[in-house]
């Protein structure tokens, strides 16, 4: 049997307390998987005056995926050193290092929760899941920046820039989604106005010529955004730029009622997966035991899934967490009426327990 190695990389806040729930889980299911931990963000600071240290970088290379967990410290402190510049200096620092082209973020509705979506009952009767790529490489977080002085005016630029390889690239990624799924891709863009979704547009139109069996749609980001919370169940594979995947993939990850039960997965051109709660490292709830374990379990359960084709592994930790929601077991942020409010251990222990 060929050997996995997962580079471990908690980070700050609720990171710690999640993955490490995360890692029972994979002990249960997949015991024969090696783990390597590292430092990184404003705990890897603390040792090495350094969000994202050789030491990690090189742990990553030697393996075979990341699972990452969340970084980033106090708002009220987002200038002291430990935290100052931590995210782009730690996981927009590691997805460029890893090259990731692609983040796949699935937005599963559960019909236990339906009650703490912040959607009526009635438009989620239809909601399954939307899997939604966002490219990673190109867009304005990527492009120059430069701030000067007009004319004794401050001004700042920003500059979003696509070739066609990068924009054919997530576009076979998401026809190929989509053949896997019910065949529907929904292009994203602001082909109206910027020259970037011009070429978007062009490209993912003659990408789709090679999917006969799948159906492509156009739509321009605001309108999405509208139709997101007015009709989910029209989408199945959602794809578009950084900057607007950015935006579009948290504001869907709320539909479901908590954006701390989405996972999500990068991957490069090579196939080489880091996997990561889609929320942040919420520092108010840090060591209170109250985190929801979900999104890195269930990024876990991607990993497997995509990382080492264990399908069965993966299938079963994504029914455990099903069937423990369906039991009425809850953490803080998707409490109802009449459920039993667990901890983050607990919680994981119902998992366990339905696995």
């Amino acid at each position: 049997m060929k050997s996995f190695n997962i580079a471990v990389l908690p980070g700050d806040g609720i990171g710690p307390e999640v993955m490490s729930q995360t890692l029972r889980v994979l002990q249960e299911v997949a015991p024969q998987i090696q783990t390597h931990t590292a430092l990184i963000g404003g705990a890897a600071y603390s040792k090495y005056q350094c969000h994202f240290p050789p030491e990690t970088q090189v742990l990553i290379e030697q393996c075979d995926a990341v699972l990452f967990g969340s970084v980033g410290g106090p708002i009220n402190q987002a200038n002291q050193p430990q935290w100052k510049h931590c995210e782009v200096n730690s996981i927009l620092a590691l997805r460029k290092q890893l090259n990731l082209a692609v983040n796949y973020r699935p937005v599963k509705f559960y019909p236990a929760l339906h009650d703490i979506s912040p959607l009526k009952n009635t438009i989620l009767v239809d909601c399954d899941d939307i899997l939604i790529l966002r490219e990673l490489l190109g867009d304005i977080y990527f492009g120059k920046k430069h701030t000067f002085e007009n004319n004794g005016v401050m001004t700042a630029e920003d500059t979003a820039s696509y070739d066609e390889n990068q924009i054919a690239y997530i576009a076979h990624q998401a026809f190929k989604a989509a053949s896997g799924r019910t065949g529907r891709v929904t292009s994203v863009d602001k082909a109206n106005v910027l020259e970037t979704s011009k070429l978007w547009r062009k490209v993912f139109n003659q990408v789709a010529q090679e999917y006969p069996d799948v159906t492509l749609n156009h739509m321009l980001v605001d309108n999405c955004a509208m139709q997101l919370i007015l009709n989910p169940a029209q989408f199945d594979v959602i794809a578009t730029s950084n900057l607007f995947g950015d935006i579009l993939s948290d504001a869907a990850s709320a539909l479901p009622g908590s954006l701390g039960m989405m996972p999500s997965a990068s991957f490069n051109h090579e196939g080489f997966g880091l996997y990561e709660p889609s929320g942040g490292s919420a520092p108010d709830i840090a060591g209170f035991d109250q985190a929801n374990p979900m999104a890195q379990i269930l990024s876990l359960a991607m990993l497997l899934r995509h990382s080492f084709a264990m399908k069965f592994e993966a299938n079963a930790i994504e029914t455990a967490v099903s069937k423990t929601l369906e039991q009425a077991f809850r953490t803080r942020d998707i409490a109802q009426h009449n459920c039993q409010l667990l901890g983050t251990v607990a919680f994981t222990d119902q998992i366990l327990s339905n696995l």
